[in-house]
């Protein structure tokens, strides 16, 4: 039997198990080829004297603008996310557009002016682009894709594939900020409380965490599918388990109590400005100190560690008890990224 999809759902872009489950029977089965099926976010290209990341991503938000950010703002620290999970540098950007027909220039002109804020405050330029324009109706105002290469330093091996039983797993910041504050503000939630994105270039805290060790194993940003479907990609890459402490992960108050409201779990809400680290249990204590005195990882904490068995991601609850936590199932909240 196919395992194909005879037509494509929302749910298979919601990074959950469908979109893996397209990506391996349909695209990688296409393009098949070492630094693609690496499945990272950045694929690894080595050139003589050098290695760089490359990668690319598509961005479909709506609304545009939302508290936190915008569209352009979250395209281009997206992709500088994808290349700084890779121990990469930003050497340059790609920033590629599709307008909608009557599209009001004055909102065009704040996106990119918000994009251009964002690659100064990286350090990195937009060096080259393409725009096209289509019919009223067909792109709902705008799409934006990016495209972002970087340089891996020596010394640095960081993959979805290079998780270790024993390794410690940290994340920067509380989770699950981005998901909620785009939810509340395309539906008109009227949801209470301090409810912004966490959108952020995490490039200039990576680059803090590698000048304390070079033992940093896996890092990704749990964009869509959150935490608990980004863990279960490490783990599954790696062969090895990963337990997390409930009690440990940080969520915000208001965060936590809109997810209460709507019947959302934290842990499968977007995140725009957080990495999770999986890194040598000798070196946690000290990248975790290092992360906290970054602006952005100041509510960073310890929060799993790697084990062999039981394969796959699980939270040791209050209580005790241990919650299997499978790859997202379906469409929390389409157009999030």
């Amino acid at each position: 039997m196919d395992p194909r999809p005879l037509k494509i759902t929302l749910a298979h872009g919601s990074g959950g198990r469908m979109m893996q489950e397209l990506i391996a029977t349909l695209f990688r089965r296409a393009f098949d080829n070492p630094a693609l099926n690496s499945l990272d976010d950045a694929a690894e290209l080595a050139f003589p004297g050098t290695r760089l990341a490359f990668t690319t991503d598509s961005y479909v938000v709506t609304p545009l603008i939302f508290p936190g950010g915008d569209i352009g703002r979250l395209a281009v620290c997206g992709t500088l996310n994808d290349l700084a999970v890779k121990g990469a540098r930003p050497l340059a950007l790609s920033a590629s557009f599709i307008l909608e027909e009557g599209l009001e220039t004055a909102l065009l002109e704040k996106i990119v002016a918000s994009m251009a804020r964002a690659a100064s405050e990286a350090g990195v330029s937009v060096v080259t682009g393409d725009t096209k324009v289509v019919e009223k109706g067909k792109a709902d105002g705008m799409f934006i894709t990016t495209s972002g290469v970087g340089e891996i330093p020596a010394g640095r091996n960081v993959s979805g594939s290079l998780a270790r039983p024993g390794d410690a797993v940290l994340v920067n910041g509380p989770i699950a900020e981005h998901g909620i504050a785009v939810l509340n503000a395309r539906m008109d939630f009227g949801l209470k409380g301090d409810l912004k994105s966490d959108c952020a270039s995490l490039s200039g805290l990576v680059e803090a965490l590698f000048g304390v060790t070079s033992k940093i194993h896996a890092m990704r940003d749990p964009t869509r599918g959150g935490v608990a479907t980004t863990l279960n990609e490490i783990a599954g890459q790696s062969g090895v388990g990963i337990i997390l402490e409930e009690a440990r992960i940080p969520v915000r108050p208001e965060v936590k109590a809109s997810c209460d409201l709507l019947g959302l779990d934290p842990l499968y809400v977007a995140n725009e400005g957080k990495v999770l680290v999986v890194v040598d249990r000798d070196e946690a204590g000290a990248v975790l100190v290092s992360m906290k005195g970054c602006p952005l990882g100041e509510g960073a904490a310890r929060i799993g560690e790697v084990v062999d068995k039981p394969r796959g991601v699980f939270l040791r609850t209050r209580i005790g008890g241990l919650r299997p936590l499978i790859l997202l199932e379906g469409e929390q909240l389409p157009r999030i990224c």
